[in-house]
């Protein structure tokens, strides 16, 4: 069944109670994979769309309808999917909305001719959490999440990330060049290029091979918003812009500005097979230690867990508790003496 909430139907919100995984490919599942959505079932998952100019954003929400409020972000490349096995192990006093961002998943790609860029995502958080009218909430982001309004976030949990990434200031123009460049090429072959098919075993294939810390597990639950079936197999949601070069890029200044604003407790949480071994060159390593140490100097936490990128997805049980402790701790302990706090109106 599904829920119209809100104004106009271009203001509206909807949200669909699950009761079976109505995306699957029609292939048998494995046991725990089956337990899994069980598990999610019982701790009342729902699917959420928010209208946005172009389409629409879709995702899934978690938790109790007056629990504290937190959106979770995936990674480049992923979907909200990535977060099935680890939000069931978190704190049920929570409200998690996890979405697919744009170009990503089950939503909306964008117009053609844009680009996908940061500052473009962070519209999009901006746009789910005035349809969901949030004043305040946390943030548990993994590889792209980061927050550009503190005013409105108490707390921010980052999985194997460090924020925005700086690039070199030398490097800004070729990047830029670059990104465009490579937009240019996309948009001539774009008629040519028809969208592969593959059979559901070679898809799943496929992404293991460009995702080698994926437990097959896990490459079965991104799968689930990553493909739909089609004539003769299926084929990748994602749109192929994501893979351009990003043109939108910060300085290692900038970064460290936009760090020192940040008002909410921040919790990193680092894989030791993770995001930071991508990161090699001298001057890389200098970036990463620069960004590391000013959240310590701002008596934020950086933690280490043993894993990979995708340590929550595969292993949800390493990294739950420290994030189950940081919410109790930093958030829900102080809820009930605060005077903003608000969910939503789904």
């Amino acid at each position: 069944m599904c829920t119209k909430i809100g104004g106009g139907p271009e203001k509206s919100l909807f949200f669909f109670s699950i009761k079976e995984d109505h995306r699957s490919s029609g292939l048998n599942m494995p046991e725990k994979r089956q337990k899994l959505q069980m598990k999610c079932v019982l701790c009342s998952v729902s699917e959420l769309t928010v209208p946005v100019p172009w389409g629409v954003l879709r995702g899934k929400v978690w938790g109790p309808d007056h629990g504290h409020p937190v959106l979770c972000l995936h990674g480049w490349a992923d979907n909200c999917g990535t977060f099935n096995t680890f939000l069931p192990l978190l704190p049920k006093e929570c409200r998690f909305v996890s979405i697919d961002f744009p170009g990503h998943g089950l939503s909306s790609h964008r117009p053609p001719g844009v680009l996908y860029t940061f500052p473009s995502y962070v519209m999009d958080v901006r746009r789910v959490v005035e349809a969901l009218q949030w004043r305040k909430f946390s943030i548990i982001g993994h590889s792209m999440g980061d927050a550009l309004f503190p005013e409105m976030v108490d707390a921010i949990v980052l999985l194997d990330s460090f924020g925005f990434l700086p690039t070199d200031l030398k490097e800004l123009p070729k990047v830029m060049r670059q990104g465009i460049e490579d937009m240019i090429q996309y948009e001539k072959r774009m008629e040519e290029d028809k969208k592969r098919v593959y059979s559901y075993e070679k898809a799943l294939e496929r992404l293991l091979s460009v995702n080698r810390g994926l437990s097959e597990e896990s490459a079965k639950i991104l799968l689930e918003r990553g493909s739909v079936p089609v004539e003769g197999g299926v084929v990748f949601t994602r749109d192929f812009r994501i893979n351009l070069k990003n043109v939108s890029r910060t300085s290692v200044e900038q970064v460290l500005e936009l760090h020192s604003r940040i008002k909410a407790s921040v919790l990193v949480v680092l894989a030791d097979h993770g995001f930071e071994r991508m990161f090699a060159k001298p001057e890389q390593k200098r970036f990463v230690s620069d960004i590391l140490q000013a959240y310590k100097d701002h008596k934020h936490s950086v933690v280490s867990v043993h894993g990979d990128h995708h340590v929550h997805l595969n292993n949800p049980e390493v990294v739950a508790p420290l994030v189950s402790t940081f919410l109790e701790n930093k958030v829900l302990s102080l809820s009930a003496s605060r005077t903003d706090f608000h969910t939503s109106n789904l």
